[in-house]
């Protein structure tokens, strides 16, 4: 149901921060699933091809998720947030694609300190 400043059918607005949070949350669990699925021999690739991404959305789900089910303070937040995306750039780095880990560690960490800064507001 609506409330009673917002007419009905209109939901929360979407920022374009918002969008590329998503993003960069997409584009870890995508390193880590890509990392899962070419770093290791079969069947351990199927395990960690899907296990990574899941371990990671698991604890954004928990942790970081504006409906999270624990609430932690800022600063624990921030860190479980860095670990996923820092993960995702070693990912790449190990398959041997540093660039792509570079740029994707970047652009996640970028966004990461645009959504937190907005946050403070």
């Amino acid at each position: 149901m609506a409330s009673a400043t917002e007419p009905a059918g209109v939901g929360p607005r979407i920022s374009t921060l918002d969008a590329l949070r998503f993003l960069s949350e997409l584009l870890a669990f995508a390193a880590l699933a890509f990392w899962g699925f070419l770093a290791w021999d079969t069947p351990w690739n199927f395990v960690w091809g899907f296990g990574a991404p899941l371990l990671a959305i698991f604890a954004w789900a928990l942790f970081l998720s504006p409906k999270a089910v624990f609430h932690l303070p800022r600063f624990v937040r921030a860190v479980i947030e860095l670990l996923v995306f820092v993960s995702a750039t070693l990912a790449l780095w190990g398959l041997g694609l540093p660039w792509a880990g570079v740029v994707v560690g970047v652009f996640c960490i970028v966004v990461g300190v645009l959504v937190g800064r907005r946050e403070l507001r």
